[in-house]
């Protein structure tokens, strides 16, 4: 036998709910509440299809019971009953979730049986769609994932390994590295993937900010704090939570962290109202975490409940034979994306990309890769596409201090560039020429303005 979808009616009215089960108990398995309060304790305990619910009720209204409901991890179709009906109660109930809206005043209840099977219908939709975009994403969320090197593959097997656990996981490295990619491919892989993925960078926000965000604030919390607001953890709820930069979190945050990770429950700011949240936590750093415990800015106990999984990310210095696949992965993004047919390196242009230090890791490489395509006039990227930094440690030798706008331009240090170039290429102007980035005639003339012997 087929079963019935189930339905939450939240009425304080003990006719209109009684009378609205008659209506609708022989197509749905109704249940009733007569009040938000028993509404929430139902719907934490049962996967509810439907949610009924009254817009004017004592303690809370309607609509603070659809923005819970909105947030549990399998959330109900929400539709909003009224007699006080508006256009701006209407544009109030869409902003916090419901799916349909109708008054109670000459409400019909066939047009309500149409909006409960219309909104069901494109919820089922929603989730078939969202079946089929989860099931090709784990197929190729770690093919997009360039990594050919055997530092890789180990991270790549660590992942695979780890994603359908319920382990935590924290994911060090150096900036630019990928740890957000990973952290994606972790949530992607593992059953947590029909729901969302909330990323959070604790570096960008002040303590009480980042606290907000964290764990929501309720209205009149602190000053500008007009509404309740949900926050991350909440948002997550049956999914992920990647935390980026977690090494730069405070004390007071570190401490409720530690709640979190242990009992589960929180509250929001300027509530005592325990919350109840099913996360799992994925936090990224580029800061040795052991080095600021030793220090005392970060709690060792919290230390060890995050670091339950470490994947440690290998820099792009050492990992350059997947420079050469990162390189034309970033070519063919960019070129789609500036509408350029680029296609290709030059072989001087690729061996300058392998060689180069990358101190600022894949992200410095995009970012090359992105000025050469902006750069180039041909289907081929040369060498004097790619920024003048890389051309430059060509010349210097390759130093570790070399980024991106660290260091002087050719027209600054003409002279001693071009006495370099030639230097390394044992005096050949063609090779010099190209080093440098311009044209063979260019550089003869610049070395005789210049006064430049040989």
């Amino acid at each position: 036998m087929e079963r019935k979808p189930q339905l939450l009616i939240v009425d304080d009215e003990k006719t209109q709910r009684e009378g609205l089960r008659a209506v609708l108990e022989d197509q749905y398995d109704v249940y009733l509440a007569e009040d938000v309060e028993a509404a929430i304790s139902l719907l934490e305990m049962e996967p509810f299809d439907v949610l009924l619910t009254d817009y004017k009720m004592p303690k809370e209204d309607g609509l603070a019971l659809i923005l819970r409901a909105k947030s549990l991890s399998k959330p109900p179709v929400c539709i909003l009953m009224t007699a006080y009906g508006s256009e701006d109660i209407a544009v109030e109930a869409m902003k916090h979730g419901a799916d349909d809206y109708i008054s109670k005043g000459g409400m019909l209840l066939e047009d309500l049986e149409k909006k409960i099977a219309r909104a069901l219908k494109i919820q089922n939709l929603e989730v078939e769609n969202a079946d089929l975009k989860r099931r090709l994403d784990k197929r190729f969320q770690l093919e997009s994932i360039v990594g050919e090197s055997p530092p890789m593959q180990q991270v790549l097997e660590i992942v695979n390994q780890v994603a359908p656990s319920m382990a935590n996981i924290l994911i060090t490295g150096e900036s630019g590295t990928g740890k957000e990619l990973i952290a994606k491919a972790i949530h992607q892989l593992s059953p947590r993937a029909k729901n969302s993925m909330v990323t959070v960078h604790c570096a960008g926000l002040s303590p009480n900010l980042l606290e907000s965000e964290l764990f929501g604030h309720e209205k009149g919390a602190f000053t500008g704090a007009h509404e309740r607001r949900i926050g991350r953890f909440e948002q997550a709820n049956g999914g992920t939570i990647f935390l980026d930069e977690i090494g730069e979190i405070d004390g007071s945050t570190q401490i409720k962290l530690l709640r979190i990770l242990g009992e589960r429950t929180f509250e929001r700011v300027g509530s005592s109202v325990t919350q109840k949240t099913d996360v799992r936590l994925v936090a990224a750093t580029n800061k040795d975490l052991k080095k600021l415990v030793s220090e005392e800015t970060f709690r060792e106990d919290l230390y060890y409940r995050l670091r339950v999984v470490e994947i440690m990310l290998p820099p792009l210095r050492d990992r350059s034979i997947d420079i050469p696949a990162l390189a034309q992965k970033f070519l063919q993004e960019f070129a789609r994306q500036n509408g350029k047919k680029v296609n290709d390196y030059s072989p001087e242009a690729l061996g300058l990309l392998t060689r180069f230090e990358w101190p600022g890791n894949v992200r410095e490489l995009r970012a090359a890769v992105e000025h050469a395509v902006v750069f180039s006039t041909s289907s081929v990227v040369g060498v004097q596409d790619l920024p003048v930094a890389l051309r430059q440690s060509e010349l210097s030798g390759g130093g570790d201090d070399v980024r991106f706008g660290g260091a002087l331009s050719v027209a600054q240090n003409e002279r001693d560039l071009i006495i370099q170039a030639l230097a390394k290429t044992n005096g050949n102007k063609t090779e010099a020429a190209l080093l440098l980035g311009m044209s063979r005639r260019t550089l003869h003339r610049k070395i005789a303005k210049l006064g430049i012997s040989g």
